[in-house]
């Protein structure tokens, strides 16, 4: 019997031969810039859970793009979560993730079987000529992948230096501009924006509220998935990953084996 033949996009997989490097892929780091937010995916007893999340992506640390000594190296991700969530419970008892993060807009596009209904009404005709627009833009996308990137997780303990130096790039990095001016968007999650982006962006339990949690993932390796099908794996060599040094050593999820740092 012939052997099965992978499809002509494929390139490999992480258990066969990704792409191995000291640094991202150039199409994860330029998606990471851009993208608005990613999902995160955390698990525990075998129940997996997805969130939408604002974030921050911290390069390698480089002359021009310094980290705190503390943290992990390698690029980082940054974000916020509320200490009573269910994502916080699962990062804290297992601190792997998984990650997916795209730069595209996308919008279902009508089916066959409501196409006839929504014709006849001149709404459905306004929403066919928007979801059009959108599959438009969509097709005319920088580069339309989809990143998906698997890392290990600390939570920072509370009132840390390397909290408070993390949050201080979480806030510069969301914070945005609209119609000219400041608009803040601080929510720890993106179904918070709307409600918090009047008066002081939501600082109070964001940014001020001691008991908000800093999750910081550091980049293991994933896959880059484009449009058309194709995929691409790459893994970050242990020369990136691994701690030299910061004092890292044994720390997971804010805490050593002489408890909490």
């Amino acid at each position: 019997m012939p052997e099965a033949q992978p499809p002509l996009a494929w390139e490999g997989s992480a258990t066969s031969h990704p792409s191995m490097s000291d640094q991202l892929p150039d199409e994860v780091i330029t998606c990471l810039q851009n993208a608005r937010f990613l999902h995160l995916a955390t698990c525990t007893n075998n129940r997996p859970h997805v969130s939408l999340m604002n974030y921050t992506y911290l390069p390698a640390p480089s002359p021009h793009q310094p980290s705190h000594p503390r943290l992990p190296s390698g690029p980082l991700i940054i974000m916020t979560s509320n200490p009573s969530s269910k994502k916080t419970t699962n990062l804290l008892q297992n601190p792997n993730v998984s990650l997916l993060v795209h730069d595209w807009v996308s919008t279902r596009p009508p089916n066959i079987a409501s196409t006839s209904e929504r014709e006849r009404s001149p709404v459905g005709a306004r929403s066919s000529s928007l979801a059009n627009m959108l599959m438009q833009l969509n097709s005319a996308a920088v580069s339309s992948i989809s990143a998906t990137i698997n890392g290990e997780t600390t939570v920072l303990s509370p009132g840390t230096e390397e909290e408070r130096w993390c949050k201080e790039q979480h806030l510069a990095n969301n914070t945005f501009e609209a119609n000219g001016a400041a608009q803040d968007m601080f929510g720890t999650s993106p179904t918070q924006d709307r409600s918090m982006s009047m008066g002081d962006g939501g600082r109070g339990s964001y940014i001020e509220d001691e008991d908000v949690r800093v999750v910081v993932v550091r980049i293991r390796d994933g896959r880059i998935s484009d449009w058309k099908g194709g995929v691409k794996d790459f893994c970050l060599t242990e020369a990136t990953r691994a701690v030299e040094g910061d004092g890292q050593a044994g720390l997971v999820n804010g805490e050593s084996a002489d408890g909490p740092v």
